[in-house]
């Protein structure tokens, strides 16, 4: 386990999303919603295109938790919110969520650490916060 301190930054995590990433998540989650996959459809609905799922956004964000601390089971709690879709274009280079994070606080063998996720300018998850268990 790293030495921690608050204010330490976590090393940045680049999540690459392309449209088969968008499908093989729907298998593995069962959401076959058509917005994750026909740009007819997310387009009929008002959507901007297809989107990357909540859930994935938001579970591969975790990742930059769990790669710094080494064990996944050190994580008490993960919250976010959702602000902005993800939305996938059809193309080989597909958009890169970048995840970036830093220790806020470490009380009670418990680290505080609040995370960003962007994909280009725009904030695509807003008060994402885990507790990570340090002692």
């Amino acid at each position: 386990m790293p030495d921690i301190a608050i204010g330490d930054a976590l090393p940045e995590l680049r999540v690459n999303v392309t449209r088969s990433t968008v499908v093989r998540y729907s298998g593995a989650s069962t959401d076959f919603n058509e917005i994750h996959f026909s740009e007819r459809h997310a387009l009929a609905l008002g959507l901007p295109g297809v989107l990357a799922h909540g859930m994935f956004t938001m579970g591969a964000g975790l990742r930059i938790v769990t790669d710094w601390i080494g064990d996944p089971a050190r994580v008490q709690s993960y919250q976010v919110r959702f602000t902005r879709p993800v939305v996938v274009p059809d193309t080989d280079e597909g958009t890169d969520i970048v995840y970036t994070a830093s220790v806020t606080d470490i009380a009670d063998g418990i680290a505080k650490v609040a995370i960003t996720a962007t994909r280009g300018d725009e904030a695509v998850l807003g008060a994402a916060r885990a507790e990570v268990r340090v002692d």
